[in-house]
């Protein structure tokens, strides 16, 4: 499974081809590269539930930032909603999992990592697991 871009250089441009609200992205940005695991969600979505379980279950300590109760939540949102459209435009726009610095994925690249084993070298490689 490939890890996609840098965040910086993926969502800096909105859909227009414009700069993305630069206090909404330095937000993301430093929660991003200050985390090995960040994982946006909304409070009671099930798959970002799941992905939670995933994470714990393994070991981690992700930096979890629910949307819908953060006062930036809705521009948040709609920047990770220009990430996803990068890169599908059928996929959910939460959970969004970031490990290293990096845009992950959703659930779907979440749970394809688990299953063909490349999820626990990512965060080991992330220094989010050390075993």
């Amino acid at each position: 499974m490939q890890v996609a871009k840098d965040m910086p250089s993926a969502i800096r441009m909105n859909e227009g081809g414009e700069p993305a609200p630069q206090a909404v992205y330095e937000k993301v940005r430093f929660l991003v590269s200050g985390n090995a695991v960040v994982v946006f969600t909304i409070s009671g979505c099930c798959m970002c539930h799941v992905v939670k379980q995933l994470l714990f279950g393994l070991g981690v300590g992700p930096t979890i930032v629910e949307l819908d109760r953060d006062a930036a939540g809705g521009e948040i949102h709609a920047l990770l909603f220009r990430l996803h459209g990068i890169r599908r435009q059928r996929q959910p726009v939460v959970p969004a999992v970031f490990v290293g610095g990096k845009f992950l994925g959703g659930i779907e690249t979440v749970m394809a990592c688990h299953i063909n084993g490349t999820l626990v070298p990512l965060l080991k490689d992330a220094g989010a697991l050390w075993l």
